[in-house]
């Protein structure tokens, strides 16, 4: 009989425990090494991501950050060994500087629950991981299709004080009890939605199907806190942002939504070569056409 095989899986799950070992600066070279490698085999990577740099940053600004771009995309792959895999007290370790955590603090004395909002931005995975240290945490997450990387991703989240809750309906009641009870939620607010599950609104100067969800919790009227986690040069660990919104959000829920996606603006203007460029952004989700105002070609 013939040997068997191991699947895909399985040895992306070897290669990450193994990777898991590696320093943080080895990482983060390596990472660099595999943007690039995305960039040159990847056309459709390549298109989105010059074209997303480009409508937000304009032509000047995209050629000058490219570079660095490509290869923070690819440390963003490669450090999540250490941050799923690791014990949370070493992951917590790396954070070496936190600023504006007294906006916390301010919540925590008001007994009010806090909407943490995180784009793609710097290293996303390491935010609620490190705020779990502190208190309990909900975050809503997205399971993906392939059922190993599933397990994975639950088993590397997991932790003690950070509760997982699926984007459905069950998912949604659960990080609203969690803010009722005055606990944190965190979310990726940049995330595209389902279909019906969001709305075109503005993104960088471009119509972007946009979530609602993290419009509609601030109802609960949980405390706002953009948070970000900037990766520091030569795996030196992350420098931990926390910041409230420039303006309050308020209004229906299509202009809190585009609030958020103005506060998003402003956070990825920041640091725009540690934003996810490639990640398509802008893609159109079957059922949820551009209104013909938002057409390219469309009468305003």
């Amino acid at each position: 009989m013939g040997q068997i095989q191991p699947s895909p899986g399985r040895r992306v799950i070897t290669l990450f425990r193994l990777f898991s070992h590696l320093p943080l600066s080895w990482l983060h070279a390596l990472g660099t090494l595999l943007g690039w490698l995305t960039w040159l085999l990847s056309p459709t990577y390549r298109r989105h991501m010059r074209e997303n740099m480009r409508l937000a940053l304009g032509a000047d600004e995209s050629r000058r950050i490219r570079a660095a771009a490509i290869g923070e995309a690819g440390k963003g792959m490669l450090e999540l060994p250490r941050i799923w895999l690791r014990p949370l007290a070493e992951t917590a370790s790396r954070v070496i500087r936190v600023s504006g955590w007294q906006l916390v603090e301010e919540a925590s004395r008001k007994g009010k629950g806090i909407l943490y909002l995180t784009p793609h931005l710097g290293c996303f995975e390491v935010t609620a991981q490190y705020l779990s240290t502190h208190a309990p945490i909900t975050v809503l997450y997205r399971p993906p299709r392939q059922a190993w990387l599933q397990a994975m991703i639950e088993a590397g989240r997991a932790r003690p004080q950070l509760h997982l809750a699926a984007a459905d309906l069950s998912g949604v009641r659960s990080l609203l009890k969690a803010l009722r009870r005055g606990d944190a939620v965190g979310m990726l607010p940049d995330q595209a939605p389902r279909t019906g599950e969001g709305r075109w609104l503005d993104f960088f100067g471009r119509p972007a199907y946009t979530m609602t969800l993290a419009a509609r919790l601030v109802e609960s009227g949980a405390e706002v806190i953009m948070v970000w986690a900037e990766r520091l040069p030569a795996g030196a660990g992350y420098h931990f942002h926390l910041q409230a919104p420039t303006q309050p959000i308020s209004g229906t829920i299509e202009e809190r939504a585009l609030q958020i996606n103005r506060q998003i603006e402003h956070l990825v203007r920041q640091c725009p070569e540690q934003y996810l460029w490639g990640y398509n952004r802008y893609k159109r989700r079957g059922g949820s056409d551009l209104p013909a105002m938002q057409q390219p070609g469309g009468v305003a």
